[in-house]
């Protein structure tokens, strides 16, 4: 298997007022194509931060990211834009949804801004497969945090991405949405054989995933192995 993500020696430092805040340290690791993989550890522990590194929405101090053949930070903010558009989904806890469009256009604007051909009709067959069909039109505040959180897997999964980032998927749900969510999740990515990086500090969550990286105070604690999935 080629791998996907590949981290090696980051380091992540704030600065705050005279002092110096160390983020990240000395972390290294990589991920296969098609696996799905987990990073999980307490609040403060390094995982969003992380996140953001191996997407290219942030430099490090030191170390290397290569997601997709590419160092991320030999190439310009442009280049990472472009390349995180074609090869890159997210998803997030707060849904990060525009609440000035529906559930249909929150999925097939980006789309359409890709110059995707029949952006509207791949949004509405999405939007099926995770339940929506009855809510294409309605607008994030006329749905539930579970119906919001479905659009935002159709819209994830929408430029069939190599790689997924998803931050807290269940975060802001109570626990059964959220398992309905995540199942979902499980499923779309197993049909479309996206590669999988969940951030969370459930425990659970992380055990369905085949690897599991835990981060505490910025570095690495474990690295293993997922027996059974």
């Amino acid at each position: 298997m080629s791998k996907i993500l590949k981290i090696d020696g980051l380091r992540k430092t704030y600065t705050s007022g005279s002092k110096e805040l160390t983020v990240l340290q000395n972390v290294s690791f990589s991920v296969e194509k098609g696996q799905t993989f987990s990073i999980i550890g307490p609040s403060g522990s390094g995982k969003t931060t992380l996140l953001g590194l191996c997407a290219g929405l942030d430099t490090p101090n030191e170390g290397t990211v290569e997601l997709c053949g590419y160092n991320l930070f030999e190439l310009n903010e442009d280049e990472r834009a472009q390349l995180r558009n074609k090869e890159v989904g997210f998803i997030f806890q707060n849904f990060q949804l525009l609440p000035t469009l529906t559930a249909l256009e929150n999925v097939s604007v980006p789309l359409e801004l890709q110059g995707v051909k029949n952006a509207a009709t791949n949004a509405k067959t999405l939007l099926d497969k995770v339940g929506l069909s009855g809510r294409l039109h309605h607008y994030p505040s006329q749905l539930s945090g579970g119906e919001q959180q479905r659009v935002a897997l159709a819209r994830a999964f929408s430029n069939t991405p190599s790689i997924l980032f998803a931050d807290e998927p269940t975060g802001n749900l109570d626990a059964e949405t959220g398992e309905n969510v995540i199942q979902l999740l499980f499923e779309l990515n197993k049909e479309a054989g996206t590669t999988l990086v969940i951030i969370s500090h459930d425990l659970d969550l992380a055990q369905r995933t085949q690897q599991i990286l835990r981060l505490k105070g910025g570095q690495i604690v474990t690295n293993e192995v997922v027996t059974a999935v």
